[in-house]
């Protein structure tokens, strides 16, 4: 059985991705190492704006940064987030393909 601790951090996992900006960023994370200009290129976010989102995504360890000189580079911590992501990404576009599929459907009782 999963500890009470594991539950209460893949909750927090889930809270993070939870917000569009912060899964913007880990998308672009997915495909490259990124600075946060490139970031903020990339998002169309201010900067001040990927810095904060970038520091929780740190802080839960969905991220890692390394310094070289003054340059920071942001990468994914490690594989499986660009899975996760990666899987709900593929969920969600082929649910949306699917005739069936519609959010304007409610069904009732």
């Amino acid at each position: 059985m999963t500890s009470p601790d594991v539950h209460r951090e893949v909750a927090e996992f889930f809270k993070a991705l939870g917000n569009e900006s912060r899964l913007r960023l880990v998308q672009a994370l997915i495909d490259s190492d990124r600075t946060v200009s490139e970031l903020v290129e990339i998002t169309g976010m201010s900067q001040p704006l990927v810095s904060q989102h970038l520091k929780v995504l740190r802080q839960i360890h969905l991220i890692a940064s390394t310094r070289t000189g003054q340059t920071v580079t942001y990468s994914l911590d490690d594989h499986h987030v660009a899975h996760v992501v990666g899987d709900a990404f593929t969920h969600i576009t082929d649910a949306l393909a699917d005739p069936r599929h519609s959010h304007d459907t409610q069904e009732t009782s």
